[in-house]
């Protein structure tokens, strides 16, 4: 049996409440304040998928430019890789780092720190990928689905770091991830939450260092 399987088989046990109100006032019901009301309603039209990395620069990072930057500019970039404020702002502001290895260190630590308000504003604000266009629409309603049950379960978007796992994998690892990771209770995933954003952190942030190489330093 296969994860899409599994997952869709799963999911009878986790059924959606039927949609006897407004899109918009559900979702409100649902989550409360940590996200977007829009998010959820949109779910079914728009199937979510995480990012697919970027190929990490070749050789030596040269972090010059990341290190003399403005710090707004630097915040805003940080921002691309953990949309938490205090998290952009504590990598930001421990400038210049000597290579990536201590720049992914400060990433980390800076991760470790963030409260439970922290985490939950890098969560609302973290974005998903739509499938690829050739998805089958099997692989649509079961993760349109699963995303959606795990949104209702705890308030906020699914987040899974794929960076080590080839592509014609990463749908299997998704809604294995969702259907697992729905047992938990709300403080488990928090942690595990958690701590997908800081591998997702670490990956961005290897890849987007290498573009203040190329642009001009005010």
């Amino acid at each position: 049996m296969t994860a899409l399987d599994n997952v869709t088989a799963h999911l009878t046990h986790h059924p959606q409440p039927t949609r006897t109100r407004r899109p918009q006032d559900l979702a409100t019901h649902r989550r409360g304040p940590t996200l977007p009301s829009h998010r959820l309603p949109h779910l079914p039209g728009q199937v979510a998928f995480p990012e697919q990395p970027r190929t990490a620069p070749d050789g030596p990072i040269n972090l010059d430019g990341f290190n003399t930057a403005p710090a707004p500019d630097t915040e805003q970039a940080l921002l691309t890789c953990c949309r938490s404020l205090r998290w952009a702002h504590r990598v930001a502001e421990h400038r210049p780092y000597p290579d990536l290895e201590a720049l992914l260190a400060a990433a980390d630590e800076a991760a470790y720190d963030l409260t439970p308000a922290d985490i939950a504003e890098a969560l609302a604000a973290e974005s998903l990928t739509l499938l690829p266009a050739g998805a089958y629409s099997a692989a649509h309603t079961a993760l349109s689905a699963a995303h959606a049950a795990y949104e209702s379960r705890f308030g906020h978007v699914f987040v899974i770091c794929l960076d080590d796992i080839p592509t014609e994998e990463a749908l299997d690892r998704v809604l294995t991830g969702i259907r697992s990771r729905l047992t938990n209770d709300p403080e488990e995933e928090r942690l595990l939450a958690a701590e997908e954003l800081r591998r997702l952190a670490r990956g961005r942030l290897t890849r987007i260092v290498g573009d203040f190489s190329t642009q001009p330093v005010a």
